[in-house]
């Protein structure tokens, strides 16, 4: 078994098709079906069935590319890491992120960076919350930009930089629309814009409105800020938001009001593998991240 035949492998899987395969590798289809039968004869089983022109995966090939594609990752960290050691100042940093910081502060922080190092590249995976922390566990991902921050998840190292107010935000037609503050039970009988259930920001909306004896009244539902601040805008229900994802975009027709109670916030900050070592161009980002919220005064670790 060799490292070509593992590739062969996993692109005829990936389009289940030899001849879509083949053209991808840019080999002849003879020479890919004959690696392919080797490493079947090696492994002492059939990884493809065929139907009609295409091919499928048995239940052993399943079983075999979710090692195949793990070894084949593998190996591109080792030949990544191994280039980064050589000059870490050109190297591909992968950060994921939530949508919740897509706008800030996580341009400001890159463009800071790439200031100082500016051969370094970046690959930005946006994402939901549990799925970033799954893949930096998983080692698709080296640091993940995260609000709130866990602290109980024991394959990661968490990192809080500082912590902001969860705030407001209602229709200007809104009778508390004059209002300077509220108390967030003065929502009691609003219909409200939220995440779907499972997203971490619904939870803590869901959380607070209990703390104050009620449960909110979900009228509308958005995976994606911009699209709930705009059904704000539209009269359509109130909302929490973190107080980041307004700080450059409140929309006309809303204001954003802080909550006096409960005192509502988040940590914000980033997740690091716990038992791997970042590779060297993470390294790098990961100290610039420290020294550039401890130069703003917001993080003390």
């Amino acid at each position: 078994m060799d490292f070509r035949q593992i590739q062969y492998f996993i692109e005829v899987a990936k389009r289940e098709h030899y001849t879509e395969a083949a053209h991808s590798l840019h080999v002849a289809q003879s020479a890919l079906s004959r690696h392919i039968a080797i490493l079947e004869k090696e492994l002492g089983v059939s990884l493809f069935i065929r139907e009609g022109r295409n091919v499928k995966l048995t239940n052993i090939g399943k079983i075999f590319l979710q090692h195949a594609e793990l070894s084949l990752a593998e190996i591109e960290k080792a030949k990544k890491k191994i280039n980064e050691i050589l000059d870490p100042e050109r190297g591909t940093i992968r950060v994921g992120f939530t949508s919740s910081l897509a706008a800030n502060p996580l341009p400001a922080v890159i463009s800071a960076f790439r200031s100082s190092y500016p051969d370094i590249g970046f690959q930005l995976r946006q994402g939901a919350y549990l799925p970033l922390i799954d893949s930096v566990i998983k080692g698709e991902l080296d640091i993940a930009f995260l609000g709130p921050v866990p602290t109980q998840e024991k394959n990661v190292q968490s990192h809080i930089f500082f912590a902001e107010e969860i705030v407001a935000l209602l229709p200007a037609k809104h009778p508390l629309s004059k209002n300077k503050t509220l108390r967030l039970n003065e929502l009691m009988q609003d219909t409200f814009v939220l995440f779907p259930p499972g997203f971490v920001l619904r939870n803590i909306v869901v959380n607070a409105c209990a703390q104050m004896g009620f449960e909110p009244k979900v009228a509308f539902e958005g995976e994606d800020i911009d699209a709930i601040k705009g059904l704000v805008a539209a009269g359509l229900g109130v909302t929490l938001l973190p107080e980041l994802t307004l700080a450059d975009n409140i929309p006309r027709e809303t204001v954003k009001m802080r909550i006096t109670e409960p005192n509502v916030t988040r940590t914000v900050g980033i997740i690091i593998p716990k038992n791997r070592e970042l590779p060297p161009s993470e390294k790098l980002f990961y100290d610039f991240l420290k020294d550039f919220f401890h130069r703003l005064g917001r993080y003390s670790g």
